[in-house]
């Protein structure tokens, strides 16, 4: 059986860190994109980070580079999104989604992220809430 589990979220003031993770098991883990995605009330889901398990390539959303650093361990099959000076339009429920990858194939411009509706596989979501 496939999944994508995310730690439990958290309350943090404003400034606060928080790490989340996000294990996987099911499938192959090193042949896969893991992407963070987040959504807060009324808006659209987005990308915040995305991170290659076949070749360790990263990407950022605007809104957290400097901030926020995804990695993963793949002894664990776990992929990490620490978050740094966490600021209130941070707060959202953060997901994981795991996409494969087709070496020798392009992979599109924002690799190693991909639309949204690409994805195979999704967690259930953690809420973080950061308070000014």
């Amino acid at each position: 059986e496939v999944q994508l589990v995310e730690s439990v979220g958290a309350w943090v003031q404003a400034g606060g860190s928080l790490r989340l993770a996000c294990a996987a098991s099911g499938f192959p883990f090193d042949e896969y994109a893991i992407g963070w995605f987040r959504q807060a009330p009324g808006k659209e889901r987005e990308v915040v980070s995305c991170i290659s398990e076949s070749d360790g390539s990263t990407t950022y959303g605007d809104s957290v580079k400097g901030r926020f650093t995804i990695s993963s361990d793949n002894a664990k099959s776990t992929v990490y999104l620490q978050m740094n000076s966490l600021k209130p339009e941070d707060t959202a429920v953060y997901y994981c989604a795991a996409r494969e990858i087709f070496l020798g194939y392009y992979n599109g411009p924002s690799y190693p992220c991909f639309p949204k509706s690409d994805y195979d596989y999704w967690g259930q979501g953690t809420q973080v809430t950061v308070s000014s």
